[in-house]
């Protein structure tokens, strides 16, 4: 007779239990964009329409705010769709000469 769960031929026994591992949603990040004094405004819009799928009416809302207010909410999207989005935005302004910041920061 086997004790404290061993077989009879010295191998332990117990019960096997299948465990899920548990998904957690992906981390989100808030894409914005920073004021200057040099960016021209319909530039600003173009950006927004571009590369956020923002309507004219929204895009125009959203560049106001970053002008008011010095920083406005582009979108929020998991990290690499959000580097990807800082990235894309400022090798635009660079290629246009335009000194527009963007930036992400987690939700």
């Amino acid at each position: 007779m086997a004790k404290n769960g061993q077989g009879s031929n010295g191998t332990t026994t117990g019960i096997v239990t299948k465990t899920r591992p548990k998904t957690k949603k992906p981390s989100l990040y808030k894409v914005l964009l920073l004021n200057d004094d040099y960016t021209p405004m319909e530039f600003v819009v173009h950006v927004l329409e571009r590369f956020f799928a923002k309507g004219r009416e929204d895009a125009v809302a959203i560049m106001l705010h970053v002008h008011q207010k010095g920083v406005g909410l582009c979108g929020v999207y998991t990290y690499e769709v959000a580097e990807t989005k800082v990235t894309q935005v400022i090798d635009f302004a660079r290629r246009h000469q335009h000194p527009l910041q963007c930036t992400m920061e987690k939700e």
